[in-house]
């Protein structure tokens, strides 16, 4: 890949999670700087060695816990990051929550968790990023959605409404910022073999998408620099029986 990351500085949410870390690992060998966030320090920290171990030592690759259900952990997270570096190049919006409930079960705590996570971090973090990506007249953000930002399924209610506003959210914004230079991904893959993916009951676990393969389209997608753009991009699953 001809890449146009090296040297730029990328923020990544739910960097400790199945996507977000292969992102952040096929990005790092793209010579990306990293500021990874996720829920767990030692996983934060030990993704971190890992990647330092298996890419140049050059690289840049900070750090910052919190919960982004918490909007104060969010401004712990965004001023460690302004500390770490002064501007970034790319924002990968990763960090979901996957519920799975009838809607009469389902309580109001459970859908502001839900939107809070899927949605609202989101739009926090590209709000705060797509500053310097506008000055720059150069910038990513891609946002992690599912094919349920295209359908909805049984018990999916809160999921699916908060996969449909995130694709809302990219449509528009992809419009706002193109003429800055600024583009904007919503990718939106099929189940992949996460640990959430594993809180799927009725599908088959061996035939969900493996993440390496999801992270390296994330990264070949948004590598173009000309005219060329797939603002919506939809990675399903080809079962072979």
């Amino acid at each position: 890949m001809n890449s146009n990351f090296e040297g730029k500085n990328c923020f990544i949410s739910g960097s400790t999670g199945g996507l977000g870390e292969e992102i952040a690992k096929e990005l790092a060998m793209q010579k990306c700087n990293l500021f990874l966030t996720g829920r767990d320090e030692e996983k934060l920290s030990r993704l971190k060695d890992v990647i330092k171990n298996s890419t140049e030592n050059t690289l840049q690759i900070e750090y910052q816990k919190g919960d982004l259900n918490n909007l104060e952990d969010i401004k712990k997270i965004i001023n460690s990051a302004k500390e770490s570096f002064q501007e970034f190049d790319i924002l990968v919006n990763s960090a979901g929550i996957f519920l799975s409930k009838p809607i009469q079960n389902t309580t109001l705590e459970e859908f502001e968790k839900t939107f809070n996570v899927n949605i609202r971090a989101p739009f926090i973090f590209c709000k705060e990023f797509s500053e310097d990506m506008i000055k720059n007249k150069w910038g990513r953000i891609i946002n992690i959605g599912s094919t349920s930002s295209y359908s909805g399924f049984k018990n999916g209610s809160i999921y699916c409404a908060s996969k449909h506003a995130i694709l809302g959210l990219s449509r528009t914004m992809h419009n706002e910022l193109k003429s800055e230079n600024v583009r904007t991904f919503c990718v939106s893959p099929g189940s992949i073999k996460t640990e959430m993916g594993k809180i799927t009951k009725d599908q088959d676990f061996e035939t969900f998408l493996d993440p390496k393969e999801v992270a390296k389209y994330v990264v070949f997608a948004i590598s173009f620099d000309k005219e060329l753009i797939s603002e919506e991009i939809r990675l399903n699953r080809m079962n072979i029986e």
